[in-house]
């Protein structure tokens, strides 16, 4: 009887501190979490998935620091698409799911404990406590503890990448209650998602990096917790990832069927053409092409033709981050919108589509494409109801009409939109003289620069060169190396630029950092287009206030429209699948994710590397 009194004590205690605090194994933006406490592995991943065996991966760009965390350098983490492949120099978080150190693959916004065993909070979620795990443990045997927690949390706003000091705006203070229990308290009246903000800390070894300078660049591997550590590294070419073969949470249900393979590396690449052929090769396993003129027309080789590569299409439901050509409104140029939005009708995004990428891809319309979260059509009675106080800011179209980006499908169109055009320039004072289009008033051309960092991009940029050259616009292309490209992004040093901006199924504090007044001017920070407006200001605040997914999504949406309606970028393009070449020598899990390109839970087949061995030896 005492013991079964006993086990009824623990299970409350499971969920429930107090009648008022909850106490639980993960925690959800919205709603319950999908898996319980009792669950041992997640739905999408093979528990019983084979560890062993070695993967050569590709990375662009290059890498000078072993610090992901300042703004000093560029480290591997940085190389676009790399954080999809699970192996990387990031610490581990208190929970995963909710960051991109191991994003769920069938949640939107919901985080489980990893470092953290636990997470108590009160209904307005005004603070959280965090118990660590008694085993947790950093590479070198050390116990992770509350003071790591604090030291990683001070250090990375006070000292870290401003992204962090924005992400943690919200956080009034981070105490020790004891060694393995850390309080989070957090301020301001939109608190929902804090808790999982505080979640996604990673946490560093207080006793590694006091013997350091953290704002530094870092010339060796930092002491980290995970399931890789780096095992050797050639600055700019490649970066080798060893399994830890006593990692402490290994057996955790967060973590079982993941993290297979002995040994990971990444060889860095800057030229594209160059990656490719080495993939052809054999030089490494996996290719995520994301040019549809290659992916059309590029693999008549002949492993393919027998293969030993496969070629495959995998559709997803991610958020997959809005591409486009930015503007940047701290510039004088682009402050008028009819200005703005003159230069977007004179894109012909459909000549592009057709001629470079085989109609492969849709065009964006939307901040979150590929989601629900979308504003796809006229704004429905719970948008009209959040949009209405703000009617006299925002154009009367908006209310009504849902945004389209011009379309140049045919000559017609094309001559339309570039008399619409003209007529907003000379709205704005500029005129077209001697075929060259300058200030009214001063007569300086209309000229502009924009910055990237990769060659093959000129594939994409030469069409609205063109199209702009036709209006009498000269659009100049600035190619940089990868490191002055990021540093020029950090100050905001550009006219236009190309990139992709991550979006999230379930987007909060991130929205402030890209398009939040707040953040206009603090160097480091993602808000490239320079977005200053009270309306989007308030309307970010609303989507950190949700209080259910219905809510969120009305009132994303809401901020869909004004965003777009601001004319911030020339919207460019999403698809929704990844194109994946890979040769064959892997096992897959039987279930594939909506929200994860789940590379983390694949193995190495020995029965199929045995033959593409055996191949090779008989060739």
């Amino acid at each position: 009887m005492r013991f079964i009194s006993f086990v009824l004590l623990a299970y409350l205690c499971a969920f429930y501190a107090t009648a008022d605090t909850r106490v639980s194994h993960a925690i959800a933006l919205h709603g319950e979490p999908k898996y319980p406490s009792s669950f041992k592995h997640f739905d999408y991943v093979n528990p019983a998935a084979p560890k062993g065996g070695s993967v050569r991966l590709m990375a662009t760009g290059t890498f000078d620091t072993l610090n992901p965390y300042t703004l000093k350098g560029l480290s591997p983490y940085e190389s676009p698409g790399i954080y999809m492949y699970g192996a990387t120099e990031l610490n581990e978080p208190l929970m995963v799911g909710s960051s991109s150190f191991a994003p769920s693959g069938d949640e939107a916004q919901t985080a489980y404990g990893l470092i953290a065993e636990s997470v108590e909070y009160p209904p307005d979620r005004s603070w959280a406590i965090f118990t660590l795990r008694e085993i947790a443990r950093f590479h070198d045997g050390s116990p992770i503890t509350a003071d790591d927690v604090v030291f990683s949390f001070y250090t990375l706003t006070e000292q870290g990448h401003p992204n962090y000091a924005q992400k943690y705006l919200d956080v009034e203070k981070v105490e020790k209650l004891d060694p393995r229990r850390v309080k989070f308290s957090f301020k301001g009246k939109d608190m929902r998602g804090m808790p999982l903000r505080a979640a996604e800390l990673p946490i560093m070894s207080k006793a590694f990096w006091t013997a350091r300078e953290f704002a530094n660049g870092l010339i060796e591997p930092a002491l980290g917790s995970g399931p890789y550590r780096i095992k050797n590294f050639e600055w700019g070419r490649h970066v080798t990832f060893e399994r830890v073969a006593d990692y402490w949470g290994k057996d955790l249900p967060v973590n079982v069927g993941r993290y297979n393979f002995d040994e990971v590396r990444f060889d860095f690449y800057r030229d594209l053409i160059v990656a490719f052929e080495a993939f052809k090769a054999g030089d490494y396993d996996v290719y995520i092409d994301y040019t549809s003129r290659n992916w059309a027309t590029a693999y008549d080789f002949p492993a393919l033709d027998v293969g030993h590569v496969i070629k495959e299409e995998m559709p997803h439901q991610e958020a997959t981050g809005y591409q486009a050509f930015f503007f940047n409104t701290r510039r004088p140029l682009f402050e008028d919108i009819r200005v703005r939005q003159a230069l977007g009708l004179l894109f012909n995004y459909e000549w592009l589509n057709k001629a470079l990428f085989f109609d492969a891809y849709q065009r964006n319309n939307t901040y979150f494409p590929n989601t629900e979260l979308a504003a796809s059509d006229k704004p429905d009675a719970a948008e009209l109801a959040i949009l209405e106080p703000f009617r006299a800011q925002l154009p009367e179209a908006l209310l009504t009409t849902p945004f389209v980006s011009p379309v140049n499908k045919d000559s017609a169109q094309v001559r339309s939109n570039r008399r619409a055009a003209t007529r907003l320039l000379r709205e704005a004072g500029w005129v077209v003289r001697d075929t060259l289009l300058v200030n009214s008033k001063t007569g300086e051309q209309f000229k502009f620069e924009i910055l990237v960092d990769e060659h093959r991009a000129a594939r994409v940029i030469s069409p609205l060169q063109q199209d702009l050259k036709r209006a009498g616009i000269q659009l100049d292309i600035r190619v940089v190396d990868p490191t002055q490209y990021q540093n020029r992004l950090d100050s905001f040093d550009y006219d236009l630029t190309m990139l992709v901006l991550p979006m999230s199924l379930s987007p909060g504090h991130d929205l402030k950092q890209y398009f939040h007044s707040s953040s206009r001017d603090v160097v480091g920070v993602r808000n490239y287009s320079g977005v200053s407006h009270p309306v989007i200001d308030n309307l970010i605040e609303q989507v950190i206030a949700a209080r259910d997914r219905d809510q969120l999504v009305a009132t994303a949406r809401a901020l869909d429209r004004v965003l777009m309606w601001q004319y911030y970028t020339i919207p460019q393009w999403h698809n929704d699948h990844h194109r994946v070449a890979y040769w064959n020598k892997f096992g897959r899990p039987g279930v594939t994710p909506p929200y994860a390109f789940n590379f983390r839970d694949w193995w190495v087949d020995s029965d199929r590397l045995h033959a593409l061995t055996n191949n090779d030896k008989q060739e």
